[in-house]
């Protein structure tokens, strides 16, 4: 592959490592508020009204900005009745034709968050709820994760395009442990 298309795929790839391993941690956040909402409901007999919504945020940007990185480590749900059984070249050929089906799908979703979000912005919509939280952090965080995500499938495409021919996007062939993704 050429040079620009390998440092694309290593900067994409290092972005959503990183990403990646901070959304991991967002899942501590969402138990301390919910172990927060637990005890001083149960214990103190007092309500949090922010605590399950703010749960409810923390699972959403936990699963939204995760993506690319599940999808880069390729542990993303899958239905391999048949790709389970092809060859390493004949996956990633399924996987360079599908690409088009995720890229698209990504578009419009990106297409929809953003004018979501700025409909956010404009009108400064907030969640109907006692807490009454702004929706705008949400959204752009829904964005985010998005383009990162359309990132890590073109990133993803270049690689899978690159073992359609045998070899890494290094150039170099592929073995069993070249499989693993290169963070």
């Amino acid at each position: 592959m050429p040079r620009p298309i390998r440092l694309y795929v290593k900067t994409v790839d290092w972005v959503s490592h990183k990403v990646g391993l901070i959304a991991m941690y967002l899942i501590f956040l969402m138990i301390l508020v919910l172990l927060t909402d637990a005890i001083s409901r149960n214990i103190i007999n007092m309500n949090i009204h922010w605590a399950i919504e703010m749960a409810q945020f923390t699972l959403a940007a936990y699963y939204i900005v995760g993506g690319a990185h599940s999808l880069q480590l390729g542990t993303h749900v899958r239905m391999d009745l048949i790709y389970g059984q092809l060859s390493l070249k004949g996956k990633a050929w399924v996987d360079v034709l599908t690409s088009g089906f995720m890229l698209f799908y990504l578009a419009i979703l990106l297409f929809g968050s953003i004018s979501s979000t700025i409909y956010a912005i404009e009108t400064d919509q907030r969640n109907f709820s006692m807490w009454n939280p702004s929706m705008i952090p949400i959204k752009v965080i829904m964005v985010f994760g998005i383009v990162l995500m359309l990132l890590q499938v073109i990133s993803t495409f270049f690689k899978d395009l690159a073992a359609t021919r045998g070899r890494t996007i290094d150039g170099d062939p592929i073995t069993e442990s070249s499989e693993e993704p290169v963070v």
